[in-house]
């Protein structure tokens, strides 16, 4: 049951973090493909909702909305929990503290904007490469009544310790490819494989470095632990019927389309932005290398590592072994720690290294838009290994970098 909480427990917890809370492990599952196993859960938890939700692949950070996971999933599956003691019967979501604070909590733009908190991240994590699919933008998830979703990724080498099966990624149709040819592979998704992605293109993961895919491109994401900085929505259309040995049905290419489309391959088609995906430059546009932030010193490096759209935005903060610094950023974002250990504000703070399901945890927190423009004070208390912080942020921080280095740089 989604549970709800008194607003005088949620002003008492906001005060008493400074504008900080912090959220506890948010893991789902997924009914297709083999998990990566680099979420560091307990070997022995990534069945723990059983065998018929499929194993653990993700984590989600800063999420107020619930993973589009099928009849069996709870109505609060994906989203996030406040912890405001070390009793997990003690958690409220984050959903709730938002409805009740704010524009104390998310800034007034975002509140007038949008009501909520926009956006949300994840640690998407798969053994092989996932299925070529594509994301809607709004026009088309309107249609079933949602929204777009554009989405951001960084991999960071913290937590790729090994690569999977296949760390190369599909983006996109090779600009030779024409729209009557991926229309011939998906009038046969039921009839054999099609190895679509034959059609598209590959890039190689690279560690440390990122993307940004807009709606209406089709993609197939490489097996790398991803950080997945992505806007409020769960809703696609799988183009790929077989991956990896793995069948998918015709449900899976349909189930985000009106009743009366289902069968209509042209209307399936109309989901593509023709133009994007047959970019000729589509790596100088969409590549993310990480961009160092100036106020970077000798005590610590802050990247933009998300940046250049309109919807949301990530940094990668690296805090050197025995330094405390104090950042500011100018809005609220989510943070998940993935090295060190230390203080975040007023809460102890650590990098998880194997959960059990269900456990609390110190390495995930929300911060307000007044205490980041205030800035948290962070000190890392190791005397050998760096302390990394990566922060998502929405649309609205004002100092994200407006255009990639590789934009307009051909001759």
């Amino acid at each position: 049951m989604v549970q709800t909480v008194e607003s005088t427990v949620i002003r008492q917890r906001f005060e008493q973090g400074q504008g900080v809370l912090r959220l506890a492990p948010n893991f789902v599952p997924r009914r297709f493909s083999e998990a990566g196993r680099r979420l560091r859960l307990h070997p022995d938890d990534y069945y723990a909702l059983g065998t018929a939700r499929g194993s653990i692949k993700e984590r989600w950070f800063s999420s107020v909305i619930a993973a589009m996971n099928g009849p069996l999933a709870p109505p609060d599956e994906g989203m996030s929990y406040v912890a405001p003691t070390d009793r997990i019967e003690d958690k409220f979501l984050l959903k709730d503290a938002i409805d009740e604070l704010g524009a104390e909590i998310i800034g007034e733009e975002l509140h007038v904007k949008y009501g909520t908190w926009p956006m949300y991240s994840k640690f998407f994590d798969y053994n092989p490469p996932l299925f070529l699919h594509v994301h809607l933008d709004d026009v088309a998830a309107a249609r079933v009544g949602r929204i777009g979703k554009p989405e951001g990724y960084y991999f960071p080498p913290q937590l790729n310790n090994h690569p999977g099966e296949f760390p190369v990624t599909y983006f996109g149709f090779d600009p030779s490819v024409t729209l009557d040819e991926v229309r011939a592979r998906l009038l046969d998704f039921e009839k054999r494989d099609t190895r679509i992605t034959e059609l598209s293109r590959a890039f190689r993961i690279e560690l440390g470095t990122g993307w940004y895919t807009p709606p209406g491109v089709v993609h197939a994401p490489g097996s790398y632990l991803t950080y997945e900085p992505q806007w409020n929505s769960d809703v696609n259309s799988v183009y790929e019927n077989v991956t990896s040995g793995e069948i998918y049905p015709y449900e899976f290419l349909v189930e985000n389309c009106p009743d009366d489309k289902k069968r209509d391959v042209d209307y399936v088609l109309s989901l593509l932005d023709w133009e994007k995906n047959v970019d000729p430059y589509y790596r100088e546009n969409y590549f993310r290398p990480p961009l160092v932030c100036a106020h970077s010193d000798d005590r610590h490096v802050e990247k933009w590592v998300v940046y250049a759209n309109d919807y949301f935005a990530a940094k990668e903060l690296t805090i050197l072994p025995g330094q405390t610094v104090t950042v500011k950023d100018g809005a609220a974002y989510g943070c998940i720690i993935i090295q060190g250990h230390g203080t975040f504000g007023v809460h102890d703070a650590e990098a998880a290294i194997m959960l059990r399901f269900g456990q609390l945890s110190a390495d995930e927190y929300f911060v307000s838009e007044a205490a980041a423009r205030e800035g948290v004070t962070i000190t890392n208390h190791s005397r050998w290994e760096p302390m990394v912080v990566l922060k998502h942020f929405g649309p609205n921080h004002p100092d994200m970098p407006r255009k990639s280095p590789l934009q307009g740089s051909r001759k």
